[in-house]
């Protein structure tokens, strides 16, 4: 590997600083590849930070072009980008940012076809997509190529995020198959308890944003979640969730009680230790 530059040592200087990269370490980043498998949500901050960090080779796959529903979180692109692809954006700003990252573009989707070819040339992936036949499928053909990734997700307010390295935990360590489209409810309120009343945990990820916006708005709406939350399942119901799930630390000799409640108003409930999850893995309620 070359020496730094005086510019570089200058722009990694924050980097250099650390214990555990130095200079070998900064060395090695700018030699180091890595693809990004999405340029939206999470791939956006993804390449700009890997970028500025001085990644030296950045791969971006993204088959899709800039709209303007995408500018509230996919910071990497802005309103002149609107009808550009999301990859040549998404070059342009690296390139900007830093031009000792060379960037690579696929305007193409990752499929079953293409994922040995694209993936085989990279050190490391990162998985910044939002479907689930992708994440599998960057799964398994990093597993088969012996390549290490990063799994990230995210859904309304709570997101996921682990590093995979060969002969560690992966994808379908915890998550075999894909889930059914409906077995992911897109309506889904998580509920805490607190004072022996519910509430709900927006931590914990509301998927319903409207929902948020009534319950912190309307009175009426706290004092049956408070005071009669059979009322409050009755509405939520009629509102279009179609799950509550319980938080396992909060669930109470009640929360067994609340289950059937909604039960009986057709929508699935469950106790989860990760609110994210699909309803086949939502737990019965086991008292305490």
């Amino acid at each position: 590997m070359t020496d730094l530059t005086s510019e570089q040592k200058e722009r990694y200087h924050r980097n250099i600083l650390l214990p555990s990269i130095g200079i070998e370490g900064q060395k090695k980043i700018l030699n180091a590849q890595v693809l990004i498998v999405g340029s939206g949500g999470l791939g956006s901050p993804i390449a700009l930070y890997l970028a500025a960090a001085g990644v030296g080779h950045i791969g971006i796959i993204d088959a899709d072009r800039v709209d303007l529903s995408n500018l509230q979180r996919q910071i990497i692109h802005s309103t002149p980008d609107l009808g550009r692809l999301k990859v040549e954006s998404a070059q342009e700003k690296i390139e900007r940012l830093n031009p000792d990252t060379k960037v690579t573009t696929y305007h193409t989707r990752l499929t079953s076809d293409n994922a040995e070819k694209i993936i085989s040339s990279w050190d490391f992936i990162v998985d910044a997509t939002d479907n689930f036949q992708t994440k599998f499928l960057i799964n398994d053909t990093c597993i088969k190529l012996k390549k290490p990734f990063s799994h990230g997700a995210i859904r309304a307010f709570t997101g996921q995020t682990f590093t995979h390295v060969p002969g560690t935990t992966c994808y379908r360590c915890y998550l075999q198959e894909p889930p059914a489209e409906n077995d992911v409810p897109r309506n889904v309120i998580h509920l805490d308890v607190m004072d022996g009343t519910l509430v709900p945990n927006i931590s914990f990820g509301f998927s319903v944003i409207d929902q948020v916006a009534k319950i912190a708005t309307a009175p009426m709406d706290a004092h049956l979640m408070v005071v009669h939350p059979e009322r409050w399942f009755e509405k939520l119901a009629k509102d279009g969730v179609q799950m509550c799930s319980f938080h396992w630390e909060a669930a109470t000799r009640k929360t067994s009680r609340h289950i059937e409640q909604l039960h009986a108003l057709g929508m699935k409930a469950g106790v989860a230790i990760n609110p994210d999850v699909p309803v086949s893995k939502l737990y019965p309620f086991i008292g305490k």
